[in-house]
This record gives C-alpha cells, sequence and structure tokens, in this order.
C-alpha cells in the first residue's frame, strides 16, 4: 500500500477543496520559462564570446534564481523577487541585444500574470464566499 500525504491522511468527507492561487500559477509558469531563456542565453552568450565558461555559471544561477523565486510566490515579497529578476533578464540585452526585446516581453508577461491572476483569485474567492452562504440557507439542497 503507498505511504498517504499529510493532506490525504487530513482529509474527510464533505471536507471543502482548499483553493489554489492562479496568480501562483502564471506567475511560476513565466519563471520557469524565464529560466529556459537564461540557459539559453548563457549558451548562446557562451558560443558567441569566446567559449568563457563565466556566461554558463551566470546563467546557471539564473536559471536557479528563476525557479526558486517560484516557491517563494505565496509570500508577499514573491513578487518583488519575481521583478528583481524581471530586470535581470533584461540587463541580458547589454551582452545580447536581442534580450531587451526578450525581457521587455517577458516582462509584461509577468505583469499580465500577477494581474489577472490576483482579480481571478479575487473573484474564486467571492464566489466561493457565495456558495458556502448558499450552501448554509439550503442545507436540503446539497448533495
Amino acid at each position: 500500500m503507498a505511504k498517504l500525504t499529510k493532506a490525504q491522511r487530513e482529509w474527510r468527507p464533505g471536507m471543502p477543496k482548499k483553493l489554489r492561487s492562479t496568480k501562483t500559477m502564471f506567475a511560476s509558469t513565466v519563471l520557469l520559462l524565464e529560466a529556459f531563456v537564461a540557459l539559453f542565453l548563457g549558451l548562446a552568450l557562451f558560443g558567441l564570446n569566446g567559449k568563457n565558461p563565466a556566461y554558463l555559471v551566470v546563467a546557471g544561477i539564473m536559471a536557479v534564481l528563476f525557479v526558486a523565486a517560484c516557491a517563494f510566490m505565496g509570500k508577499k515579497w514573491g513578487a518583488g523577487f519575481g521583478w528583481v529578476l524581471q530586470l535581470l533578464l533584461l540587463a541580458g540585452g547589454f551582452w545580447e541585444p536581442s534580450m531587451f526585446v526578450v525581457g521587455i516581453l517577458f516582462g509584461v508577461s509577468w505583469w499580465y500574470a500577477l494581474h489577472a491572476g490576483s482579480r481571478i483569485d479575487r473573484d474564486n474567492r467571492e464566489r466561493a464566499r457565495q456558495q458556502a452562504h448558499w450552501d448554509a440557507a439550503h442545507p436540503d439542497a446539497q448533495v
């Protein structure tokens, strides 16, 4: 028999499902895509600029920071950390000018992920609140 996770052990029939943050999911997707872009930037700079391994090291560190930022999206400062990483990606344009365009596009994607994700989370919380109110007012209609 497989070992149950904490969430599985604590679950009981009729328990409401915990809402997941759409903002966190959207932002994490953008950050993971940027991690790949950082790695590819490092590989491009490595090949174009004389096989200097420092480019690969910096790109690897940036990629790890982008992936680690996903874990911090639930914190109050997580979005701010993500904005700092957006600026770092944009700064890649000083070594490879096309990164200015890529950095701006990812910055817009980052803003949209935070903005739209927050709006969807707010709507989901309101919908859940209204559903709970309706369920309390109509106990005989629950399945």
